[in-house]
């Protein structure tokens, strides 16, 4: 009965070795077309500073805080530029009024009263004309006799600043009619674009003074606080993007060939080894590098590998920055 035993006991012995011999055999002859590569989260983080100088006036947010794109995390004190911007609005306002007016030209009324001038002077002037010619006529008359030398010659100068008043008042009538030049009109006009542009760049440094999210994200940190004075070298905010996510793994140079760009993934991390998220090869080095040392692989430490980055569709925000995730990639032929 003893020997049965030992019989049957070498028997199944000898079957589970052929058995192991043979599923070694299988698989060395079919190999795994699945790559499984190490590596951790990566987000693309942003440092929000303000353009300008100022005093920080208010902060709407706190670290954690999830924002949305355009939405104003901190606020300057723009009190000072606001009363300049009015200052520019006004001098600008002042140079519109006074373009109009050269456009516009002369008023009716201005034009008429030109012309009663002109009637004036011109009255004088033939009146100074015919007092001239008496005294003319009296000294010819009278050879010189009847009439002084000092009174014909204040008579002939009474006429010659008539006649001249007379041209004065017709050029400033006729200006009058044909209205500003065009060298004054552009000099208004380019005064008037100065002023609009001294207006825009004040409301522009106004918009400044608000700092706002470029993008989804998530507040990191909160490096300044109201009152502090910021500058566009002290970073108010930090920020991580909530998009886009890869995961960072190194591929040995043999199993190089067997990564493409855009080759579909499975990402998943220790804290949900069911539930994989979807991702694809994004970006692969063109450069070896040595191994650096967060790579845990069997190979030796010195050996070289390649960066790919593997984009994750992670649309439930589950993965965060530097977590350990492990991606498995399907190449359809082993190596």
């Amino acid at each position: 009965m003893d020997k049965k035993k030992l019989i049957a006991a070498a028997v199944v012995a000898i079957a589970v070795v052929v058995g192991g011999v043979l599923w070694w055999q299988h698989r060395q002859q079919a190999p795994s077309t699945t790559l499984v590569l190490h590596g951790n989260v990566d987000i693309r983080q942003v440092s929000l500073a303000f353009d300008g100088n100022g005093r920080v006036a208010e902060l709407r947010a706190q670290e954690g805080d999830r924002v949305r794109a355009g939405a104003v995390l901190a606020v300057l004190d723009t009190r000072t530029l606001t009363l300049q911007a009015d200052q520019a609005k006004a001098q600008a306002d002042a140079q519109q009024q006074n373009l109009l007016r050269l456009r516009n030209g002369a008023r009716p009324e201005e034009v008429t009263q030109a012309k009663a001038r002109l009637a004036a002077v011109q009255a004088d002037a033939a009146r100074a004309e015919q007092d001239l010619a008496r005294l003319q006529g009296i000294a010819t008359d009278t050879q010189g006799r009847g009439v002084s030398a000092q009174d014909l010659d204040r008579a002939k100068s009474a006429a010659q600043v008539g006649r001249a008043k007379v041209d004065e008042a017709r050029d400033a009538l006729r200006l009058t009619e044909q209205g500003a030049r065009k060298e004054d009109v552009a000099g208004a006009e380019a005064q008037l674009k100065a002023s609009q542009a001294q207006l825009a760049l004040l409301q522009h440094q106004i918009e400044l003074g608000q700092l706002k999210a470029p993008a989804d994200a998530v507040v990191r940190s909160r490096l300044l606080e109201p009152g502090d004075m910021a500058t566009p070298q002290r970073p108010v905010y930090a920020l991580a993007l909530t998009g886009p996510k890869w995961v960072r793994v190194y591929v040995g140079e043999p199993d190089l060939g067997r990564v493409k760009p855009g080759m579909a993934a499975r990402v998943s991390t220790d804290g949900a080894p069911g539930q994989p998220l979807q991702g694809q090869v994004g970006y692969i080095s063109p450069v070896a590098e040595f191994t650096p040392k967060s790579v845990q692989t069997e190979e030796l430490r010195t050996s070289l590998v390649y960066e790919v980055r593997v984009l994750v569709n992670d649309t439930g925000d589950a993965l965060r920055m530097g977590q350990p995730a492990t991606v498995q990639l399907n190449t359809g032929h082993a190596p």
